[in-house]
């Protein structure tokens, strides 16, 4: 469902794929687990450290999104370039969090960049080393 402005999340198959996209790429990470956490899938490394959330409809907002975080001044510059697709997400957002849009025509392979990029955020050094071995070979 692509959309040009909030609707009310993303229907059912939307969600369901979205999150089995976000499962398989949180699955090449290392140390990475999901449980739910305000009332949301959410991924965490090593059980502890929020890697990325993903909300359908968050307090009404009428997006299905991930939230994760984002290198310094990344986030200003993708909500200024695509504000409909790229948004600062409540609560987290003061921190340089971004909020992607699900709902309007995902571009997974710049997701898996995303989410790769969040990871080498908050994942401990030896995490992130581990993920360069990975993909070296």
């Amino acid at each position: 469902m692509a959309t040009d402005g909030p609707t009310d999340g993303g229907s059912d198959d939307e969600r369901e794929e979205a999150l089995t996209r976000l499962r398989a790429l949180a699955d090449e990470l290392p140390e990475v687990s999901e449980r739910l956490s305000h009332g949301a899938p959410t991924f965490f490394i090593r059980g502890k450290k929020v890697l990325v959330h993903l909300f359908d409809d968050h307090h009404g907002d009428g997006r299905l999104a991930l939230w994760c975080a984002a290198p310094p001044g990344v986030q200003a510059e993708l909500v200024e370039q695509e504000p409909d697709r790229f948004f600062v997400p409540p609560y987290v957002g003061h921190r340089g969090w971004i909020g992607v849009r699900l709902d309007v025509d995902p571009d997974w392979d710049e997701i898996a960049g995303i989410l790769a990029e969040a990871y080498r955020l908050v994942a401990p050094k030896t995490l992130v080393a581990e993920l360069d071995r990975r993909r070296a070979t």
